[in-house]
């Protein structure tokens, strides 16, 4: 099977792929259809070894014509199949109505659906709906989701889970819950945003050989980060390389009794490649954090004149973690925004940006969806609604480069396409993620990568290393694994 492609598409644009396969091309829809069974035959197969019954269900359109040629694929391929109708056959059209017709004609037979499924079948097929849907799944859709998710049996989503938004990612009323999905021609972008990161289980995708000219005229809404990108940023080191080659990081924070937070921050930036982390922190965490982490320079700052000569060291700032809402806060704050460093914000740093707005060309911004909803004076459900607007929101108001934290992270930097990270894990929903993130891209940053490639790598080096930690489980994860793994993927 094919590897996940770098770009992710509008379902408008895929539709638009698809219609240059066949119109500009030559390429009939029924053999693009039977290309698209005949890849899910290969990966059901590959994933579900075992499974020698299967039920599949169909709906109305083109997702239930690929389900009844992947019946009848199936069915050749000596599995015992059975297809249940959620619409009346007669109704089909097209490509469907084809490949309904040449299910029967080879002794398939189509049962109505009743609502129940059998319960012996060892896969489940969604063929329903497709990537088409545009009101909540009702009826006997809706019947059919409750029945699929209740069964044991595994569940094989073709293109896209019915009930998820082929562009939002949002379950619609209901969504089938998938063990795994195969999607075609392009990837869809409500494959990877809000709901469907919870419902698509592993994802595959065939291109169906349609040729790359389709797409080449066709603007992606995303960009996946990809091996190449990282090992691009991330080049071998010379042999005659020194520390100061490598920059020199501030961190900036850690109010009376909030240590932890800097002390993550200065590891991941060391972690991250960075050859000098200075903290400037509260002077009753000074001494603490040179005992825990030598190898980080800490120092008692007291008042803001305290912190002149540490920036003047200083080749990028990681202004935030633990900084807290007092008036040391306050006036570190009026210290570090007048600085012109590249710098990272975020926590504290991003409250106080909300209160006080204004834009910096070389800084990174990395808010959840809570700040970033105080940032942009919505609620952090405004937000989670439409992450892609948001982040392009943050990044025109506040310049430089945005990051939108959660599941599927999001980065702009005020050029299309939007970055989205694709790695990670429900484990890194706990404290003192953000302080690591907030290392690793002034860790990059510090090495000389720009702020679009320090938040691009540094999103995705921070992922990959959450999904190392999480090999042992999500549960219980803690932020110092992550440091402990950013060294194997920061040494691509």
């Amino acid at each position: 099977m094919q590897t996940l492609p770098v770009n992710i598409y509008s379902v408008a644009s895929v539709r638009e792929i698809d219609r240059a396969a066949i119109e500009d091309y030559g390429i009939p829809g029924y053999t693009l259809m039977t290309r698209a069974a005949a890849a899910a035959l290969r990966v059901a197969r590959q994933r579900f070894p075992t499974t020698k019954r299967w039920q599949v269900v169909c709906g109305a359109g083109n997702n239930a014509g690929d389900g009844y040629v992947l019946a009848r694929l199936a069915a050749a391929d000596g599995i015992v199949v059975s297809v249940l109708s959620l619409a009346d056959p007669d109704s089909l059209s097209g490509d469907a109505a084809t490949a309904y017709a040449d299910f029967v004609a080879e002794g398939g037979v189509v049962m109505l659906w009743t609502g129940e499924l059998d319960d012996e079948a060892e896969l489940l097929v969604d063929a329903m709906l497709g990537s088409g849907l545009e009101r909540d799944v009702g009826g006997l859709f809706a019947d059919a989701v409750a029945e699929i998710n209740k069964h044991s049996a595994a569940v094989l989503a073709l293109d896209i889970p019915t009930g998820i938004h082929g562009d939002s990612g949002k379950a619609l009323g209901s969504a089938v819950k998938a063990d795994l999905t195969i999607t075609f021609v392009g990837l869809k972008s409500g494959l990877f945003l809000d709901d469907a990161v919870s419902y698509c289980g592993e994802l595959r995708y065939d291109g169906l050989d349609i040729p790359d000219e389709c797409r080449a005229g066709v603007s992606p809404s995303f960009r996946r980060i990809d091996d190449a990108y990282i090992q691009n940023a991330l080049p071998p080191r010379q042999r005659t390389a020194h520390k100061g080659d490598f920059g020199h990081v501030l961190v900036i924070g850690g109010a009376d009794g909030m240590p932890g937070a800097v002390r993550l921050c200065g590891e991941a930036a060391l972690r991250a490649g960075a050859g000098l982390v200075s903290i400037a922190t509260a002077p009753s965490h000074a001494a603490i954090l040179a005992a825990t982490r030598p190898e980080l320079m800490s120092h008692a700052v007291d008042e803001p004149a305290d912190l002149e000569p540490l920036l003047e060291r200083a080749d990028v700032i990681a202004f935030g973690p633990g900084l807290g809402r007092s008036r040391w806060a306050e006036a570190l704050y009026g210290v570090v925004a007048a600085d012109t460093r590249p710098a990272v914000w975020d926590a504290d740093a991003l409250n106080w940006l909300a209160e006080r707005p204004e834009r910096a060309d070389k800084r990174v911004i990395t808010p959840h969806p809570g700040e970033a909803g105080a940032l942009l004076g919505q609620s952090a459900a405004e937000i989670q609604s439409n992450r892609h607007a948001a982040v392009a929101a943050l990044q025109a108001r506040y310049g430089g480069v945005a990051v939108l934290k959660g599941a599927g992270s999001l980065v702009s930097a005020g050029i299309e396409p939007t970055v989205i990270c694709t790695s990670g894990n429900p484990g890194m929903a706990a404290a003192g993620m953000g302080d690591v993130l907030t290392g690793v891209i002034a860790g990059l940053l510090a090495q000389g990568l720009t702020t679009g490639q320090a938040a691009v790598a540094g999103v995705e080096v921070h992922a990959r290393a959450g999904d190392i930690a999480a090999a042992t489980g999500e549960r219980g994860m803690i932020a110092s694994e992550l440091i402990a793994a950013l060294r194997k993927v920061i040494n691509p």
